[in-house]
């Protein structure tokens, strides 16, 4: 046992030249890694010749980044918690959850607090046109996010499907919002679970071919049927414009009583004797992306505690087993394709609603990537996480538009959101190396004997709960 304390000792000569060797190692990867790419830069004159250029000092930012990040890792930062995962096991401390804090609790009810009162406080805070951005960027683009997340989290999370063509059912709700809506003139209330009921059907047509699949298979068909949709939108110009897109798009009114066009007799503003706003629009959109969110984890909820989820979740541990106990698997497995692309149709109808505008630009492999990579952040099969996981992946890409300040250390032509797929692909490692089930570990069992308890994910399968 001294051995071990020694090893873990941070002032032991060793280990510290295990860092410096791992820091180094690191810092000629980096270097590698990123002299094309942020060392070189090119651009075109006014002659329109290509012109290059170099870039040391922010090379020399990332490389000293990766560098002294491998150097603290190995010699302070893993030592520390090998020490305290040794205290633990020492101790005899199960990770099983007996009493929660009143945080913990009731974190629910004070996260839905806070959402019901967060436009008005950005309102009294930065008035009606400076909240725009707040209501907008930071929480109907967030919650947009986390509503496609739980709707992909009943095929993956729950009954263990890959699906990397999600992004093809947002689309389907979209375009059904914007054709319908354009050709046929219904309102958005109307049209909402029209296109939920059109992207759930579309959900079966895919269930059906990949019904014999299961791991790699599944996903790249999958990944298949979002490309066949996002180039069927492309191409078909007759119906969808292609790469024109279909725009002037009607806005959702107030249950037909009030409406947010500026022409209409009916205006929100003018009835009601305000100032005319687009902040008014923007919290309204809020306020419904928030109600849908809501309807999304009721259902999830109450889907998981019925057969049919519980049907899923033996699907997603083991699928021979799950058939051998009589469980239909083709009607399992259709259920939850056809569930969870509805909701990723309703959240493509709100999209086309708050745009005004659609085009195949919006639908590509990428979005099916970050709703994907947010799943199984946050944790699969648990909302809570999800949710999290969302806020700190799409809020943090949204917050490096406001970061003008990393101009004056990296330079005035650095430009921060060029960099959040990079920033974001760095906080998936960070999170897989700290939290390789996700941001909330635990999982709630949806049968239990006599009490509940929250059952950490160390005594699951990698991935699942």
């Amino acid at each position: 046992m001294t051995n071990i304390a020694s090893e873990h000792d941070t002032s032991n000569p060793s280990l510290m030249a295990t860092a410096v060797k791992e820091g180094i190692f690191a810092g000629i990867v980096s270097l590698g890694m990123f002299i094309l790419y942020v060392g070189i830069v090119t651009y075109q004159d006014i002659n329109n010749q290509l012109i290059w250029g170099t870039r040391w000092g922010l090379l020399a930012v990332f490389v000293g980044v990766a560098a002294v990040g491998r150097f603290l890792m190995v010699g302070f930062i893993k030592p520390s918690l090998d020490r305290r995962k040794l205290a633990k096991a020492k101790s005899g401390i199960l990770e099983i959850s007996e009493e929660k804090g009143f945080f913990h609790k009731h974190f629910l009810k004070l996260a839905l607090v806070l959402l019901l009162l967060y436009p008005v406080i950005a309102v009294q805070l930065f008035g009606f046109q400076g909240s725009l951005k707040f209501v907008d960027n930071f929480g109907i683009q967030i919650l947009i996010y986390v509503m496609l997340a739980w709707g992909l989290n009943i095929v993956v999370g729950l009954a263990g499907l890959l699906d990397l063509g999600y992004v093809a059912f947002y689309a389907v709700g979209a375009y059904s919002y914007a054709l319908l809506s354009s050709h046929f003139g219904l309102s958005f209330w109307v049209l909402l679970p029209v296109a939920g009921i059109l992207a759930g059907f579309w959900g079966i047509i895919l269930g059906f071919p990949v019904l014999r699949l299961r791991g790699d298979y599944l996903a790249i068909v999958t990944l298949a049927f979002g490309e066949i949709i996002r180039l069927v939108l492309l191409n078909w110009t007759d119906v969808t414009k292609g790469t024109f897109g279909i725009s002037g798009i009607a806005k959702a009114s107030v249950f037909g009583i009030w409406s947010f066009d500026v022409g209409a007799s009916n205006n929100f503003a003018k009835a009601f004797g305000l100032s005319m706003s687009s902040a008014y629009y923007k919290i309204f959109l809020f306020y419904v992306i928030l109600l849908l969110c809501m309807l999304t984890a009721y259902v999830t909820i109450k889907l998981r505690r019925m057969p049919i989820g519980r049907a899923w979740e033996a699907l997603r541990e083991d699928e021979i087993a799950c058939r051998s106990l009589g469980i239909d698997t083709v009607i399992t497995k259709l259920t939850a394709f056809a569930t969870g692309a509805m909701f990723g149709g309703f959240a493509g109808s709100f999209f086309a609603a708050r745009q005004g505008f659609v085009s195949p630009e919006s639908f590509v492999f990428l979005e099916s990537a970050v709703i994907l990579a947010i799943v199984v952040l946050g944790g699969m099969g648990s909302l809570t996480g999800i949710a999290i996981a969302a806020l700190v992946m799409v809020g943090g890409t949204e917050a490096l538009r406001e970061m003008e300040f990393l101009k004056h250390v990296f330079g005035p032509d650095f430009t921060p959101e060029l960099y959040r797929m990079l920033l974001f692909g760095l906080a998936m490692v960070i999170v897989m190396l700290f939290k390789p089930r996700g941001f909330v570990g635990s999982r709630e069992p949806t049968a239990f004997l006599k009490e509940r308890k929250a059952v950490s994910g160390s005594f699951t399968k990698e991935g699942h709960g």
